[in-house]
């Protein structure tokens, strides 16, 4: 066993040994969810489509992990925590090393290359090591023998529905709220990677301002903290809470923009007549009578270049409103 999770390992760290692959990579190996110093928890009263049968999910797919609830702080990426602010405005804290537009992986040899600063290709070994036990689930027996921690596992006999090669990672520049241009990065579902990259180019050349764009692993796989971070993101391996089916997320069929700003809203949630508003701070925002910056309404040009290329709106659902979401059936 041991024998067989070596060379699983050394096929995700280009021939290196994990411990070596952590020692050379410390900033990725020895990563933790900043704040809280262990491995992160699952995430509940996470998004999905009106048909699931519950608005909660975990980041899970099945097994063994703490379930975890949206928190009264907002933790950013790089450690800081705060207080939601009492105009619910998520604070921008973008590390230093996001200000150079240079790439966040290097362009391979089967890259498409769309623009200068656009481009999608398959997972390479490096994002690999990224994902694997945290957005992109482990298997059982492999997860103790891993030197990084692991936050998502599954049991050995589970078929994934999607599969590395099922999946692309983005590369695209977009305007930050300080009007400045950065990098940012998504993993996507084949099958919307080219719509993705034309989109997001769109926005870019109409400075359409998004505040950050990473992938949901920089926030341990939580859906709750990356929303609180106002973060947009796009594949997380997860499923509904009590049932078998999987998010559109869970695919790399769905992504979310400026979600602190387009919050999830559930009406008369479990039958109690309670509305429910995620993530925690973003109240104000469910109301889109009002106006306000980065809204998505079908004015918006996120909504019509989304929705001209075949997504659906979580805005338009009934018993529900998702307004950052925008999601799309694949073959």
């Amino acid at each position: 066993m041991i024998l067989v999770c070596s060379v699983a390992a050394r096929l995700l760290t280009r021939g290196e040994t994990l411990s070596e692959y952590a020692d050379a990579n410390p900033d990725i190996a020895y990563a933790t969810p900043k704040g809280t110093g262990e491995a992160a928890p699952l995430a509940e009263n996470i998004k999905e489509s009106p048909e699931a049968a519950s608005p909660k999910q975990t980041s899970s797919t099945s097994i063994s992990s703490p379930a975890r609830t949206p928190e009264a702080v907002m933790t950013s990426p790089d450690g800081n925590t705060s207080a939601p602010p009492e105009d619910g405005i998520a604070p921008s804290s973008a590390p230093d090393s996001w200000q150079d537009l240079s790439p966040i992986e290097e362009e391979t040899s089967d890259s498409v290359h769309y623009q200068d600063g656009f481009f999608y290709q398959p997972l390479t070994d490096r994002v690999i090591a990224r994902i694997t036990g945290i957005s992109y689930p482990v298997k059982e027996t492999l997860a103790p023998t891993c030197s990084l921690k692991v936050v998502n596992v599954v049991p050995d006999d589970e078929k994934l529905a999607v599969d590395y090669e099922d999946l692309r990672y983005l590369n695209v520049l977009y305007y930050d709220f300080n009007g400045e241009v950065q990098t940012g990065e998504l993993i996507c579902n084949k099958g919307i990677a080219q719509d993705l990259i034309e989109i997001f180019y769109e926005l870019y050349l109409n400075e359409y301002q998004i505040e950050k764009i990473r992938l949901i692993d920089s926030y341990g796989g939580d859906d709750t903290a990356s929303m609180l971070d106002n973060n947009t993101s796009c594949f997380n391996y997860r499923v509904v809470d009590g049932t078998n089916s999987l998010s559109k997320h869970a695919l790399g069929c769905a992504i979310d923009i400026n979600p602190f700003y387009n919050p999830y809203v559930v009406f008369n949630r479990n039958g109690s007549g309670e509305t429910y508003i995620s993530p925690s701070g973003s109240e104000k925002y469910a109301d889109r009578t009002q106006n306000f910056p980065y809204k998505i309404d079908e004015t918006d040009l996120c909504y019509k270049l989304f929705t001209a290329r075949g997504f659906t709106w979580g805005g338009n659902w009934n018993s529900s409103k998702d307004y950052q979401h925008f999601q799309k059936v694949v073959n």
